[in-house]
C-alpha cells in the first residue's frame, strides 16, 4: 500500500487539494481532524493534568491552552508529547483499516510532515504550494487573522522552498481548481505505475 504524504504551508489550499484525492477514492487520514477529535476525546484528561485549567465542558479549549503554550517552548514540548503519540495511534489505525480494506493509495495529510519527521512514515510526498502574494492574500482574508499572527505561524514552518525542494510532487494552487485537479490525476497515475501493488 502507497502513503502519499500531503503537506504544505499554511494558505496554500492543501485542505482543499485533499478532498480532491478524497474524491478519487483514496482515503485520506487527516491529522489536524485527528488532533481536534483528541482533544474532545482521549487527549482530555491528559491536556488537563498537564495543564490546569484548558478543559471546558469536558473538552479542551484550544484557546486557553494556546494562552499557555504559546511562546513557551518547554510547554510545548510538553504538548507535543502527550499529543503527537495519540496521532500516531490513531494513525496506525487508520493504515491497518485500509489495508484490511485492500486499498493500495492512502493519503496521509500532515501540515507539520517535515518538522515532525513525517516524511520517514510516507512513501511519496506531496508538496501544496502557491506564489507568497497568493499565500498572503488567503490567509489575511480568514476571519481573526493579523498579520502578526500570519509571520508567528510562518516562523514555526518549514519554509516553503524548502518544502519544495524535498517533494517528490508539487501541486501549485495557484494555478486554479481545474489545474490542480488535473495534477492530482497525474501524481496519482505516476504513483500507480511506479508502485504496482501498493
Amino acid at each position: 500500500m502507497i502513503r502519499i504524504g500531503l503537506t504544505g504551508s499554511i494558505g496554500m489550499g492543501k485542505s482543499t487539494t485533499a478532498r480532491m484525492f478524497a474524491d478519487r477514492g483514496v482515503p485520506v487520514h487527516d491529522a489536524d481532524a485527528c488532533v481536534h477529535a483528541l482533544y474532545e476525546g482521549r487527549a482530555v484528561p491528559l491536556i488537563g493534568d498537564a495543564f490546569p485549567g484548558t478543559i471546558v465542558d469536558g473538552r479542551v479549549d484550544r484557546t486557553l491552552l494556546s494562552r499557555q503554550v504559546l511562546g513557551n517552548p518547554e510547554a510545548m514540548k510538553r504538548l507535543e508529547e502527550i499529543v503527537h503519540p495519540l496521532v500516531r495511534e490513531e494513525e496506525q489505525t487508520f493504515l491497518d483499516l485500509a489495508r484490511l480494506d485492500g486499498r493500495s493509495v492512502v493519503l496521509m495529510d500532515i501540515p507539520l510532515l517535515f518538522e515532525t519527521g513525517g516524511d520517514d512514515r510516507v512513501d511519496v510526498v506531496v508538496v501544496v504550494t502557491a506564489d507568497p502574494a497568493v499565500q498572503r492574500e488567503r490567509v489575511l482574508s480568514r476571519d481573526g487573522m493579523s498579520e502578526e499572527r500570519f509571520q508567528a505561524i510562518l516562523a514555526k514552518q518549514v519554509p516553503d522552498a524548502v518544502k519544495r525542494e524535498k517533494a517528490d510532487f508539487l501541486i501549485d494552487t495557484g494555478l486554479g481548481m481545474e489545474a490542480a485537479e488535473k495534477r492530482v490525476d497525474e501524481i496519482l497515475d505516476a504513483v500507480r505505475k511506479n508502485h504496482p501493488n501498493g
